[in-house]
């Protein structure tokens, strides 16, 4: 499958049918790539030591499926920050550090760079504005959802009008934490305990970062749902910063969820 030489994302039956009225999106994968080695298939992330001619062909790639150029597929310098920006052209110079993009010009691919973190795509049909947000537990614990959704009713979107999907990302029966973490979720809010079950090992605990993910967007007032599809698990398919943690490999790739309002 790592042999393909064109890039097939993973899609969204919910969003897919955004497709009639011209919204094009994909969780891309690690099919159609050039990278090879720890880097194997379509990694996209420039913040990694492969190859940098390498990841841009795959971000060639990449872009070509989404039907824009390469210098029109956007993602921000990711922080794991709250922080969302508004793009309506090719970023100029360094990349804003961000971790969400919302648009409503037609030919601008926007997209969230994951190696475990929740890709959210978001698109208001009617209105014609759609968002990308990378949200990991931290992005998620401190607003990046909700500040997304804020971002696109800035352009005229209606939060009950947009649809969320949150698209591959580590599962629940993949991500361990320790009691520290437990402890921040649950002095935020004691509702949070029920993302939390017991692990193996003592005094720790497997998260579910897509159950949290999927209720904070449905408690924002948007139509959401997860793919349920695990990074970590999924080796063949994606690129996963713990799995290559828990190997004591030396880097990891990054694989990219992008939408895009197409030309009318």
């Amino acid at each position: 499958m790592l042999n393909q030489t064109k890039p097939d994302p993973v899609r969204s039956p919910l969003l897919d049918k955004a497709r009639a009225q011209g919204i094009r999106h994909g969780y891309f994968t690690r099919v159609g790539g050039v990278s090879t080695g720890i880097y194997q298939g379509l990694n996209i992330g420039s913040g990694s030591a492969d190859d940098q001619a390498l990841v841009a062909e795959n971000r060639t790639r990449v872009a070509a499926w989404m039907g824009v150029p390469a210098s029109h597929l956007l993602t921000a310098w990711q922080v794991h920050s709250p922080d969302v920006v508004i793009a309506r052209e090719p970023f100029a110079g360094e990349r804003p550090k961000a971790d969400a993009i919302v648009t409503d010009r037609p030919g601008i691919a926007i997209g969230a760079s994951t190696a475990d973190c929740g890709p959210v795509l978001f698109a208001d049909v009617g209105a014609r504005i759609i968002g990308a947000a990378h949200a990991g537990w931290k992005g998620a614990f401190t607003g990046v959802l909700e500040n997304t959704v804020a971002a696109m009713e800035s352009l005229g979107a209606r939060r009950e009008n947009i649809i969320a999907v949150l698209g591959p990302s580590i599962g629940p029966d993949n991500y361990e934490v320790g009691p520290e973490f437990v402890a921040r979720f649950v002095e935020a809010d004691a509702e949070n305990a029920r993302y939390f079950a017991p692990s193996a090992h003592a005094g720790h605990s497997m998260f579910d970062l897509n159950l949290y993910t999927v209720e904070r967007l449905l408690k924002a007032g948007v139509s959401a749902e997860g793919l349920g599809r695990c990074t970590y698990a999924e080796e063949d398919l994606f690129y996963s910063y713990r799995r290559t943690t828990h190997r004591r490999e030396p880097d990891y790739g990054r694989q990219v969820s992008a939408i895009v309002l197409e030309n009318e």
